[in-house]
This record gives structure tokens, sequence and C-alpha cells, in this order.
């Protein structure tokens, strides 16, 4: 049997025949640019997350650094960011021209410390910036707290957390956290796409006039802003897809009960889900201690798999004007040797669930 990572076509599958209407139906709209279709999903996509307001723009990195901006963010400011994430999250800051500052991980969870947060807050920090990592939430009760301790905004990268609930409440109705709509997301659309949800009427309001060359008034421009505005043919299908979310989350989360379920007793190094947190699933991580064999021997096996991720941000070439030598943060290193990522698409099959499970038992 051949296990694919994620097969997007068989997810949306059941839906495909609405989303070729809606995309015709777009089409033939006229409206190309903002408009009611993108309004639509904004109204739709604020009220799934609980958020006051909803503004789409063209990509998961733009949502970050236009919500850095529209919280003030520029020149020379330091931002906190988790030294294990995806490197959108540094690129983000390193765009509004401040600097990510790192801290590591909790071991448990992969997620931001904020233990690690507290201790790295200088009279330069403007801001943390903490990721819902894998579809997991971080401890956002923790991080508000040492927020406001320091009166600093706190901007939540929520790319791979649709749907994923803190303390039973949505991600995004609690603050201001930015979603990627990049195809293979919990989320995805058929290209690019993001958005910002936010309760703050200030922020929503800079970020509307940031993402539409600093406008809201045809030819009138109050600042300096840039082009980044989320296609109403994007919104078409994720407004469809909206409404089958629970349901596919529902699916990943049945799948990673399974993994969980069978990997637990073999002694494998698991998830770990605190109590308080109602994660989606957007990966399901493992940890192996001889992953680059393990993931060839999986592979051959023909289970799919990928690595989240190979190198933290703090080695990459990118960043090496930072200075960053190994072993600066350890953990988020010895994370980027270990962490396997198994197939989980809701569209997986249980024969297909099955088949992975047994050829990870057969390996440890």
């Amino acid at each position: 049997m051949k296990v694919p990572f994620l097969d997007l076509q068989a997810a949306a599958s059941d839906i495909s025949p609405e989303i070729e209407a809606a995309l015709v139906q777009s089409a033939r709209s006229g409206q190309y640019i903002m408009g009611p279709i993108l309004e639509q999903f904004e109204a739709e996509f604020a009220s799934y997350t609980g958020a006051a307001h909803c503004l789409g723009v063209a990509n998961g990195l733009d949502a970050l650094r236009l919500g850095l901006q529209a919280m003030g963010i520029g020149a020379g400011d330091e931002v906190i960011v988790p030294a294990n994430t995806f490197i959108a999250t540094w690129l983000a800051v390193s765009q509004c021209g401040a600097v990510p500052v790192p801290v590591e991980p909790i071991e448990a969870t992969h997620n931001i410390d904020p233990d690690a947060v507290a201790d790295a807050i200088t009279p330069k920090t403007k801001a943390i910036l903490a990721v819902h990592l894998y579809g997991q939430p971080a401890d956002l009760d923790a991080l508000q707290a040492v927020a406001d301790r320091h009166d600093l905004p706190l901007l939540q990268d929520a790319a791979q957390a649709h749907g994923a609930r803190y303390k039973s409440k949505p991600l995004g109705s609690m603050g201001t956290a930015t979603f990627s709509f990049y195809p293979s997301k919990n989320l995805g659309a058929l290209g690019d796409g993001g958005a910002l949800v936010t309760n703050d009427a200030s922020v929503s309001h800079h970020l509307k006039l940031l993402r539409n060359y600093g406008s809201e008034e045809k030819y009138v421009h109050e600042l300096k802003g840039q082009n980044s505005r989320l296609d109403p043919l994007q919104a078409a299908v994720l407004s469809l897809k909206l409404r089958v979310l629970d349901d596919w989350n529902g699916k990943r989360q049945a799948i990673a009960r399974r993994y969980s379920d069978a990997f637990a007793k073999a002694g494998a190094i698991i998830p770990f889900v605190p109590d308080w947190a109602d994660p989606v699933w957007h990966l399901y991580v493992l940890r192996h201690a001889d992953r680059d064999q393990f993931q060839t021997r999986l592979n051959a096996a023909g289970v799919a798999t990928a690595i989240h991720y190979p190198i933290p941000p703090h080695l990459q070439k990118a960043y090496s004007d930072m200075g960053y030598e190994p072993g600066r943060f350890p953990l988020s290193e010895t994370l980027a040797k270990e962490v396997i990522s198994l197939p989980m698409c809701p569209g997986q099959s249980d024969a297909q669930t099955e088949y992975v499970i047994d050829a990870v038992l057969n390996l440890l």
C-alpha cells in the first residue's frame, strides 16, 4: 500500500462540484479585487473564530507582517519569537525592520515557553509573537500574563491551527491571530491566502489601510501601505471549505487518537496534549533518535512522511548575520534532528491509517 502524506484532492472530493461552481460564479461576477465575496468570507471566518474583525490578505506571511505593523512594530524593535518554528515567523519580524529574539520551546508540546519569553524581555522588546505549532494551542493565559506585565502586544501565529480551541475557546477569539490558507492547511485555498482576526478595532482599521495601499477611500492614501488582498476566487473556495472544516478536523482528531493509542503502548515519544488544549492536528509529529533512517525505512514501506522542520531559523543562512552558533538553542536543534510528521489527511482511509500504524510499530 502507498499512503500519501497529504492528498488534497481526496480531502475535498465530497465538495468538488460545489467548489467548481463557486469558481465559475466568482469568475463571472466581474468583481476580482475585494468586493462582496471576500466580505462574506471575512464575516464567516470572524464568526467562526469568535473574533470581531477579519481581514483577508494575500498570504500567511503578509498577515503576520502586516499584523505586526498594525501593532506599531518597526525598525529597531525587538520581537520575541519561538526558536522552534517555520522561518516565516521570523521573516515577518525582519520585514518590519525589527529584530527576532528567539526563545526555546516547552519540550513536551514543542510550543513557545512562557517562562523563556519572560526571561528574554528587554527595554527594546515591543511585542511577543507566539505560534500554535502543529495545530496545538500555545499556553495563551501564561503568555498573555507576561505580555500584560510588560504592556506588550501579543500576536498569535495560528497558520496551522484553524478550528483549534484553548480552554474551550476558539483560537482567534482571544486577542489577535493570523492564519495562512496555503493549500495544505486545515483550511486551505487553491493557492496562497491569509487573514488576520482581532477584537481590536484599531488594529483592524490599521490593517485595512495597510493591505490596500494605505487607502480606505479610492485615491486617498492615509499612510504608506502595501498591496496584499485575498482574492475573491480564493475567498469563494474558503467559504465552502469552512462549512466542512469541523468535520475535517474531527477526522484528523480520530486519526491522531488511533496513532497515539497504538504508539504509546510501544513506548514512542508521542505528542503531549495539555488538558486545556483541543488541537486540530495539522501535523502529527513523533520523535525518533535515529529519525533519518526511520524516515527512509517508512518511505520504503510506502508511508510518505515529512520533517517540520529540519533546520531551525537561527541556523539558516538567511539569519547567519545574527551570529548564532550551533548549540545556542539546544532543544530546538534536538527537535529538528528528531521530529517526523506522519500522514494526516481528512480523506485518509481506515486501512491507510492502520497501514501507517503497522509500519511504524514494525520499526520502533
